[in-house]
């Protein structure tokens, strides 16, 4: 090994989930690193060009997500455009007539991204590959990563694998689960006419225009006669973005499109799976489950999709079934079905990657295991940053 490095907390993936555990950790004084295979902070967010910050309310004018979810929100338009709308909380027949969400410039993200990371002490390592974990009879001690200087060691009391494809847990023998998905592609594209709209409106948010191709989450728009992919095939990882290219380029080479009047801006740098692979945890959340109390839940989440539904998270989605010492934050969280879709997306895995680093702080200052640690305990901190994890403390 070409170097090795200890840490109290490691967390794999500096993708929203990953930066909201390492922020929670740094910021309690521990000496946390953040590995990321990419240079850019905020995965599908920003390097996967996801950049609408799905709502932190019940689509009724209600809250329910706070906390990191909250903070990386407002965040995520500090340097660029972006706002809440105001009139979120407003209900007409039982629906708010908007939501409590936002659209921003992933560039403008990362910049944000960066200064926090940068403030809270955490120790990063860019362009930095996860290649193994590193066991202790079945406890994750830390993982073997492979950069520019090598192939080293990184050691931690407690890991987190926010890596989204539960890399880490799979590899050190979780149960997982995987999935298939559709053909999609976001990318960002400039236009004359955006332009023009700009000059009109004298904001630059037209121009922050972007093309949504392929697939919808429910398979509508999928290309005829094509298959699903599996983002643990690397056969198939190859194809899924070779062919969501191909929509962007026939975009471009319909008539009547001028190269010099509109043309594509930037193009994800990674491949944008919703679903890979996931944990089996502890506990399951499973579809129809939106309504349930849990007696060790750590947060709430909204339905994206429709105003209505909200769902207690229960804290044993976060923890791997055969494995000790590892936390998973995240869409690779033990959700399974409708429940996947709705845990796996921006504010869902901020709130599971600040509750991956609530317990990892409190697993390493009482010298014990995630899996050993009590719910109380996790519960406790929320009532001190004033983060409902229960539905009864939102009202409903």
């Amino acid at each position: 090994m070409s170097f090795t490095k200890t840490f109290d907390v490691l967390v794999a993936g500096a993708g929203v989930a990953g930066i909201a555990a390492a922020l929670e950790t740094a910021r309690a004084g521990l000496r946390t690193a953040l590995v990321e295979k990419t240079i850019f902070p905020g995965g599908l967010a920003t390097a996967g060009l996801i950049n609408i910050y799905l709502p932190l309310c019940d689509g009724r004018g209600r809250q329910v997500t706070f906390g990191l979810a909250e903070e990386l929100l407002h965040l995520s338009c500090r340097y660029g455009p972006g706002d809440v709308p105001e009139n979120w909380r407003e209900v007409e027949k039982g629906t708010a007539r908007a939501r409590y969400m936002v659209a921003f410039s992933p560039a403008s993200f990362i910049l944000a991204l960066d200064e926090v990371l940068q403030d809270a002490g955490v120790d990063w390592w860019l362009d930095t590959l996860v290649s193994e974990p590193i066991l202790q009879g079945n406890r994750v001690v830390g993982v073997e990563v492979e950069n520019k200087s090598g192939r080293g060691e990184l050691r931690a009391a407690c890991v987190i694998d926010a890596t989204g494809d539960a890399d880490v847990a799979y590899r050190a023998g979780a149960e997982c689960v995987e999935a298939d998905n559709w053909l999609s592609i976001w990318a960002l594209e400039a236009s004359l006419a955006a332009a023009q709209e700009a000059v009109q409106r004298q904001c630059g948010t037209p121009l922050l225009s972007r093309l949504t191709l392929g697939a919808y989450n429910d398979g509508q728009y999928h290309p005829a006669g094509m298959k699903k992919f599996r983002g643990t095939s690397g056969a198939d990882v190859s194809e899924f973005v070779l062919r969501g290219r191909q929509l962007v380029r026939q975009v471009y080479q319909a008539s009547g499109v001028d190269r010099h009047d509109r043309f594509c801006l930037t193009l994800p740098s990674v491949a944008p799976f919703r679903t890979t692979r996931r944990i089996v945890g502890q506990t399951t959340l499973q579809a129809g489950q939106d309504g349930q109390s849990w007696e060790d839940s750590v947060g709430l989440v909204a339905d994206w999709r429709r105003p209505g539904p909200v769902w207690e998270v229960p804290y044993g989605i976060l923890l791997p079934r055969q494995v000790e010492g590892l936390l998973v934050a995240g869409r690779c969280v033990a959700a399974a079905g409708d429940a996947w879709e709705v845990l796996r997306v921006i504010p869902a895995a901020v709130l599971t990657g600040q509750i991956a680093g609530i317990a990892a702080t409190l697993a390493v200052c009482h010298q014990t295991t995630p899996t050993a640690l009590e719910p109380l305990l996790l519960q406790s901190r929320l009532d001190e940053y004033g983060i409902p994890y229960h539905r009864s403390q939102v009202g409903l």
